[in-house]
Formats: structure tokens, C-alpha cells, sequence
């Protein structure tokens, strides 16, 4: 069986796409770390190295890929949707509490929206 879709890690909430997926197909993602494998129906069409959701992803959640935070959903998706830079905030600019010039924590976000 070739694969359409594959997730790092079976606590992944994304998996990425190996070829263009189209609505309507019923998909077996496996986890390249051998954890359960997860059956999603395609909700829109998913390019070649895009996203799709494992599980129904709120608004505000922060996605889990390679077993690692990669972002924060600026909106819901459900599970088989599209994710990608229209409905998910990198987390890669994102350094948290920093210490200021007086060594105060303050809040500290380089690039992104």
C-alpha cells in the first residue's frame, strides 16, 4: 500500500501529505515512529507537502509536529482539513518571556503576523 500521507510521530496532531490528496478520500496515516495508525476522511483538496489534521484542532490550540509545538491555529480545523498559513501561526519567532534592559520579564515575538 502506498502511502498518501505520514505523520512523524503517532502524538502528531498534522500529518503531511506525499501526494496531492482530494476530497472524499478515506486515508490509513501511519507514524513513522510505529504508533497507531490514524484513519482520516479528506475534507478539501491537500497539495504535495502540505498539512492535513489528525484530529479536530480548535481555535487557539497548539499543534503538535515531529513531537514538537509548531504553531497555534488561528482557527478551527477539523480533522481530514487543510492547515497551513491561513489557519496556523508559526511558533518559530515566538521566544516567550524574555528579561528587558532592567531585568523585568516581558513578553518578546520577532516576526510573524
Amino acid at each position: 500500500m502506498a502511502h498518501r500521507a505520514l505523520a512523524h510521530k503517532s502524538t502528531d496532531d498534522v500529518a503531511v501529505a506525499v501526494s496531492e490528496l482530494k476530497p472524499g478520500e478515506t486515508l490509513t496515516i501511519e507514524a513513522l515512529d510505529g504508533g497507531k495508525p490514524h484513519q482520516v476522511k479528506v475534507l478539501e483538496a491537500i497539495p504535495l507537502g502540505h498539512k492535513i489534521a489528525l484530529r479536530d484542532l480548535p481555535e487557539g490550540h497548539v499543534v503538535i509536529e515531529y513531537g514538537e509545538k509548531i504553531g497555534r491555529m488561528t482557527r478551527a480545523v477539523k480533522k481530514g482539513g487543510y492547515v497551513h498559513t491561513h489557519n496556523l501561526r508559526t511558533l518559530r519567532w515566538d521566544y516567550g518571556k524574555t528579561p528587558d534592559a532592567k531585568g523585568k520579564a516581558s513578553s518578546q515575538k520577532k516576526g510573524g503576523r
